[in-house]
């Protein structure tokens, strides 16, 4: 994989994927690397605290052994691997696209900013040969409309990435998610727990379909899982940790006042999602925000250590 040639025949260009240096350096010599999104840093945070925990989130990695690959797609080129002065490029500039995977050839075309969704990083860690992507949570079925559900379902059923997570959105149809993985052939494997967990908090009673209890468990699953010739992702939900953990009644009042507010704005498609974000936020006076921060660090740090795990394996 090329780590910076961009090379264009007859007006069009050969392959948008640049990894950076080191993301290939890393990847040659058989080293750990995390893939992690940047609709967090775009999208899911306000500026200057998301750019923080973007920064923070890269130090994480490193510290555990890894190399970051944050992606994100920066004038006409899906890049795997960003700079510091990128990922605040990112997290200040007013127009940044929010891009799943039917949304990466025009904004590639338009050679603007674009911050990649789970689905959107998934195919671009899969390319550059990355196996592990932290992020916050996934997106699945929609709340009262069985048929609306996200890229990020298709994405786990079609690239061999282990999505590390705090489990699925909670404003979302979590059960209906599940069966929708289960049906795709997705493991949903738990981070020392039996519960699927449920974003700001723990979980309750949804089952997750194996439990793993440290990284060289969830590696040996997931190397197995590959080995045995699958070719979908997987998730590993991790609990978000207990001290940040929100009250369920709340948050569920928090989303069901958010949802009202959602159809009384009119807003649909990939806004939807933001909008809850900032309305849950707003009803629980921050803490929403607070315990996002927590439980991406959370995950980040157990996807370098699972990383490192895989990489051992190999």
């Amino acid at each position: 994989m090329s780590a910076g040639r961009q090379v264009r025949h007859n007006g069009l260009m050969d392959d948008p994927l640049r990894l950076a240096d080191e993301v290939v350096d890393a990847l040659a010599g058989g080293r750990p690397v995390v893939a992690l999104e940047s609709t967090i840093i775009a999208h899911g945070m306000p500026h200057p605290r998301n750019v923080e925990t973007a920064l923070t989130l890269e130090a994480i990695v490193r510290s555990g052994g890894a190399v970051p690959a944050t992606v994100a797609l920066v004038d006409g080129l899906f890049r795997v691997g960003l700079s510091d002065d990128e990922l605040e490029r990112l997290g200040s500039s007013e127009q940044v696209s929010k891009v799943s995977l039917r949304d990466v050839g025009a904004v590639l075309a338009s050679v603007g900013l674009g911050a990649t969704t789970v689905a959107a990083t998934m195919f671009a860690a899969h390319r550059a040969g990355i196996r592990v992507f932290a992020t916050g949570g996934i997106g699945g079925v929609h709340r009262g409309d069985g048929s609306d559900a996200s890229a990020d379902l298709t994405a786990l059923g079609r690239f061999p990435v282990a999505v590390v997570c705090a489990g699925a959105k909670a404003v979302l149809d979590l059960p209906h998610t599940l069966e929708a993985l289960e049906t795709l052939g997705v493991p949903v494997l738990g981070w020392r727990t039996d519960a699927f967990p449920e974003f700001w908090t723990r979980g309750g009673d949804l089952p997750v379909s194996a439990r793993v209890d440290d990284a060289a468990h969830a590696a040996g699953v997931l190397d197995a899982h590959w080995s045995a010739g699958l070719t979908t992702g997987a998730v590993l939900g991790v609990p978000i940790p207990g001290d940040h953990e929100a009250d369920r009644a709340l948050i569920e009042t928090a989303i069901t006042d958010g949802l009202a507010a959602t159809d009384a704005a009119g807003i649909t498609g990939n806004e939807v999602t933001p909008f809850l974000l900032a309305h849950i936020a707003d009803a629980t006076g921050g803490a929403s925000l607070d315990a996002n921060v927590a439980l991406v660090q959370e995950n980040t740090r157990v996807a370098t250590e699972v990383a490192v795990a895989l990489a051992a394996t190999r």
